[in-house]
């Protein structure tokens, strides 16, 4: 009889299958809820978590997988790696000033405080994090025993745990640093991260699982250099006595760098089977059996159902090759990135919501896997639902793959050249210099929620439900006239998401009711979920548009969400290639922009916001990706005259390596966040030989901060610096949906003021 194999995830989610976590944030944010109240949240979900894996028959519970608002930055606490403007390096963490680094924060009469740490994407995945600030000479310390106090927390609760910590190479790399390469405070890192792990051993920690998955993306000299270094049994990691480490590499292969891993001295491997599949006939030959190999057999990256037998199979193979005690499983990466409980999902079709398995379903996956013994009944659940997806007839539309098949390269292609069309779209909109416009979204009032509530439950009809949603759009049109934005957008009050409105209209694709996942902060999304082809049936932003530009004389800009983007932030179905489902939804989105300018809009954005994310770990893969990515946004857009402008926008990520692509999607605006790097994000994207209008942006608005009209043109003259003044234009970061009106009407008042301070500087040096 085989034993069953050890079983651990490397995370689980932490807002709560409700989103508490989210509900306590915003509360404490906003004066409603205490510290001790906001604690005690935490501390319960935290309790609950742990019971939740060891009630699934997990051997080992995740400790320090849960964080107020990210990982990295609570690491960046822990080593006292607070810039000087958060105050001195040597005071205490507390909630005040950990959120002060994740918000930033603004005087009570509203003038700047500090702002945040930059946001960026983690790996390829739609999460965020805070990228830690290195100075130049920067100092680091065991100054925050957050770990600590879990562990206890975790071992009072009477659970076998297992610590999760980013490791030092994972984090140096990902931080940012004035000059020179962040790897190089290795040396000086590591003492704070021996007495932070000394801390864990006298607190009763067996294993800690040391995150690495940097090494999915690079395997240079110099992260290898740093890894080894790390490793050090002389003064490194494993000079630290009483503690069990167990490297993980998350989201792709090690591959090259499988030789250096298997010469440190750790105690076992967690690897993502998922996505690393190369790299397992390297390992059953060569990794010693004397320490564990941990297999992640459970994508975290899906919520498709787990084909248990696929996985028993392979499994089965290194069972006969290992000592049981030495073969453990887990998921490929946290559970952060898919959704809670499927049982909270009573209103989605039965027969879809058997094809999927959410977080805590895939905890019982894993232990099936795991099983010593077949457990028969289980895998024939799994059997049968697996069929019944491959025979549903919406899974395959002839009509569609034939007409994506007879796509040519006209398809993709405006008439004229962008710096042709660009003067035609002049003439037809008489805009002034430094035109100034919004990204998207206007603040999500608890007014407009609660009227989208009542409307989904049934208590207003469709009629109550319009008439709410036009007071609200007339009352944003005026605002923004007010204002005097020379662009305008309605707001979006009837979409809950960029991705999951469009979700609800297309068909092949479905929503769920509580599908929730964390994207940073207390911010969540429900990404749709795609699960057949894709198309169209209906016109779904024309009406809500031609009302808008009905009440004002100013161009109305006609707001979608790009093909990438829907792909990016939703679950994708996996039998068919991302390439085949991105064109799928490039036709729907095509149709949506030809009825709209049919509609007299003359601006229409097409936000891709998840082309970097999207971007392949892989160097082999990434010019392919960007090839059918670039492609599928072109087809969305180009059924248009030249003299409709086609705006994009993109957030929150590193632009540098699809620099040469954001120019290739040949819009006629691009705008983009900036204002958190100081415009140094707009010089990558600039190198890309961008000939479109540019529109970095000069107000951060994942900060409450209200930025002052100084500082709004100070970033606007850098800007000027590599973009000429005829072809700049200014607006926010990002959409307002998050933002309150106070804060937002006061922003924008200055970045429309700091428009005209550079347009009054042009024409005094132009005469």
């Amino acid at each position: 009889m085989n034993p069953n194999l050890t079983t651990h995830v490397g995370g689980y989610p932490r807002i709560g299958r409700k989103r508490e976590l989210k509900q306590a944030l915003e509360a404490f944010w906003a004066g409603r809820l205490d510290a001790a109240s906001l604690d005690e949240t935490a501390r319960s979900l935290r309790l609950r978590h742990w019971q939740e894996q060891k009630d699934a028959g997990l051997d080992f519970v995740a400790v320090n997988d849960f964080s107020y608002y990210d990982n990295m930055l609570d690491l960046a606490c822990v080593f006292g790696v607070v810039p000087e403007r958060f105050g001195k390096a040597d005071e205490p963490v507390t909630l005040d000033r950990y959120f002060r680094l994740a918000r930033g924060r603004a005087r009570k009469d509203g003038r700047p405080d500090v702002a945040p740490l930059e946001l960026t994407k983690w790996f390829d995945t739609n999460y965020h994090y805070l990228v830690p600030e290195l100075a130049a000479g920067q100092e680091f310390r065991f100054a925050w025993d957050k770990p600590v106090r879990e562990l206890k927390e975790a071992i009072e609760a009477g659970h076998c745990a297992k610590v999760v910590l980013i490791g030092p190479v994972t984090f140096l790399a990902l931080s940012k640093t004035p000059e020179g390469d962040p790897l190089e405070f290795t040396e000086k890192l590591l003492p704070a991260y021996r007495a932070l792990l000394e801390a864990l051993a006298a607190a009763g920690a067996e294993w800690v699982e040391i995150a690495e998955p940097i090494l999915s993306t690079r395997k240079d000299a110099k992260v290898l250099a740093a890894l080894q270094r790390v490793w050090s049994e002389q003064d490194g990691l494993a000079s630290v006595k009483g503690l069990k480490f167990l490297l993980s590499v998350a989201f792709g292969p090690i591959g090259s760098a499988l030789e250096t891993v298997a010469a440190l001295p750790v105690d076992g491997l967690q690897v993502d089977a998922t996505r690393g599949q190369g790299d397992l006939p390297w390992l059953l030959k060569n990794w010693p059996v004397d320490r564990v190999l941990s297999l992640g057999v459970i994508d975290g990256r899906s919520i498709w159902r787990t084909n248990p037998e696929t996985w028993r199979a392979v499994v089965a193979t290194f069972r006969e090759q290992r000592p049981q005690e030495n073969l453990w499983l887990g998921s490929s990466c946290p559970l952060l990135h898919v959704p809670h409980d499927l049982g909270e999902e009573t209103t989605i079709d039965p027969q879809l919501r058997s094809w999927l398995a959410f977080a805590k379903e895939k905890l019982a996956e894993l232990v099936i896997v795991a099983a010593g013994e077949a457990p028969v009944d289980a895998l024939a659940a799994a059997r049968a639902a697996i069929a019944s997806r491959k025979q549903h007839p919406g899974v395959h539309n002839t009509a569609l793959r034939n007409t994506v098949a007879a796509l040519d390269e006209k398809s993709a292609r405006r008439g004229k050249p962008v710096t042709e069309r660009v003067a035609l779209q002049r003439e037809r909109l008489g805009l002034p210099l430094f035109p100034t416009t919004s990204i998207g979204s206007f603040p999500q009032t608890a007014e407009i929620r609660a009227l989208r509530a009542r409307y989904r439950k049934g208590i207003d009809n469709e009629a109550a439900y319009q008439a709410g949603l036009d007071a609200a759009l007339r009352e944003v049109i005026r605002n923004q006239e007010k204002l005097g934005l020379d662009v305008l957008v309605h707001g979006e009050f009837e979409r809950t998401d960029m991705v999951e409105f469009f979700g609800e209209k297309l068909e092949g694709v479905a929503v769920t009711a509580n599908g929730w996942v964390q994207s940073y902060g207390s911010r969540c999304v429900k990404p749709p979920v795609i699960w057949g082809d894709i198309t169209r049936p209906q016109p779904m932003t024309v009406e809500v548009s031609k009302r808008a530009q009905s009440l004002t004389e100013k161009p109305m800009k006609g707001m979608l969400t790009g093909p990438i983007t829907i792909l990016q932030w939703s679950w994708v179905r996996d039998d068919l290639s991302r390439s085949a489902v991105a064109t799928q939804i490039a036709l729907a989105v095509r149709a949506e922009v030809v009825d709209l300018e049919a509609a007299g809009i003359r601006v229409i954005q097409v936000d891709e916001p998840g082309l970097r994310e999207g971007f392949p770990l892989d160097d082999a893969d990434r010019a392919a990706y960007l090839e059918w990515a670039v492609r599928a946004f072109k087809i969305a857009t180009s059924g248009v005259r030249d003299e409709t402008q086609i705006h994009t926008h993109m957030c929150y990520a590193e632009f540098t390596d699809v620099a040469g692509a954001i120019a290739a999607l040949d819009a006629d605006v691009i705008t983009l966040e900036a204002s958190r790097s100081k415009m140094k994000a707009l010089g990558a994207v600039l190198e890309g030989g961008i000939l479109s209008e540019v529109g970095p942006g000069v107000w951060d608005i994942h900060s409450p901060r209200v930025p002052a009209v100084e500082e709004v043109s100070d970033l606007l003259r850098r800007a000027l610096a590599v973009i000429p003044a005829e072809r700049l234009w200014v607006n926010p970061d990002c959409g307002l949906k998050t933002r309150g009106w106070e804060e937002t009407k006061a922003s924008l008042k200055n970045l429309v003021a700091a428009a005209h301070v550079l347009r009054e500087e042009h024409a005094a040096v132009a005469v």
